[in-house]
């Protein structure tokens, strides 16, 4: 099924589900808010209200919502020290990170938990499935990795503290202006710097700002990396300085290469790469044409009015209904 010239592109939501988790218990517990049957639900009214509140906004025609598999990693079994170094989640927190799987599937939405992998490996293969199929998608995640994904048909709404609606949603002329890269360098540029966040160490030598403008002097880390292979770096070097005249007038051809040529550089930028690359092939179970597949909206008003009554939240469980199930008033605007 895809979009034709005449006919307005459909939107597909991907969620980002643990992100929106882990911000909303930081947030909420404080509220100690627990469910009818007295379990903790901070976090989870939080993401739902989030969501709620997104598709209200967007009017997606599809909402789907990646987990993570905690019980194996394909890439901490490449890398041990994968991730090492974060604090331990709250127990509290596993608990709702645990049950957000069944809530969603309880609604009607679509959830994926794809063995051995996480809600970023989801969020990629959302962005091409959009593709390959006419829609447009907005990714919805506090995570940088989802902003390689961007592109003239993908958004990311990055959450911060302003939550829905006081968050930046980027596209490839925002994400230039705030970082200085252009949409299909940022795997690039994400490798270069490294990722701390995961333990990923970046190229020594090569920080942010840096990176950007490596990038942004050269084109690609592809040319890069041909230019330092078989001329020592000397054309990248002379973009850079050229580059770098106009704007500081600071040489950084020659360090930058130097960083670029010595041992273990080009070895550890590759790594990253594999680490921080989505899979983009997974199987959303996403079926436009048939009517009731999990995902599709609107959902059924019974079933929002129980599963999210039993959160105990009045004022979220009216809003689910008049959002969720197709009941008129809603003021979204499409890809805003």
């Amino acid at each position: 099924m895809t979009a034709t010239d005449d006919a307005p592109r459909k939107l597909l939501l991907v969620v980002d589900a643990p992100s929106l988790l882990h911000r909303n218990h930081h947030a909420r517990a404080h509220t100690r808010a627990l469910d009818r049957a007295g379990r903790p639900v901070w976090a989870l009214h939080g993401m739902l209200r989030q969501i709620i509140e997104s598709i209200d906004r967007f009017a997606p025609d599809a909402v789907v919502f990646g987990l993570d598999d905690r019980t194996a990693s394909v890439r901490r079994d490449a890398y041990p020290a994968y991730k090492a170094g974060r604090a331990e989640k709250h127990p509290e927190l596993v608990d709702q990170l645990e049950r957000a799987g069944a809530l969603l599937d309880a609604l009607g939405l679509a959830t994926l938990t794809p063995p051995g992998l996480e809600a970023d490996d989801v969020s990629a293969s959302g962005a091409a499935w959009a593709r390959r199929h006419g829609w447009d998608c907005v990714i919805i995640t506090s995570d940088r990795d989802a902003f390689a994904h961007i592109g003239d048909h993908t958004k990311v709404l990055r959450l911060i503290d302003g939550g829905i609606h006081g968050s930046p949603l980027l596209d490839p002329r925002r994400l230039h202006t705030m970082y200085g890269v252009a949409a299909e360098n940022y795997l690039a540029y994400a490798a270069l710097r490294g990722d701390a966040s995961d333990n990923l160490p970046g190229v020594p030598g090569i920080g942010e700002k840096t990176a950007a403008a490596l990038l942004e002097a050269a084109g690609s880390m592809q040319a890069v990396w041909a230019d330092v292979e078989h001329d020592e770096g000397r054309t990248v070097a002379a973009a850079l300085d050229s580059w770098s005249a106009d704007l500081s007038g600071r040489r950084l051809g020659d360090r930058v290469v130097r960083h670029l040529r010595a041992s273990g550089a080009r070895e550890r930028y590759d790594f990253n790469v594999s680490m921080m690359s989505g899979r983009d092939d997974l199987d959303l179970g996403l079926r436009p044409d048939v009517p009731g597949t999990p995902g599709l909206l609107p959902l059924d008003i019974d079933r929002v009015s129980r599963v999210v009554g039993f959160l105990n939240v009045e004022a979220t469980t009216s809003l689910a209904v008049r959002v969720l199930t197709g009941t008129p008033a809603s003021s979204a605007t499409r890809w805003a």
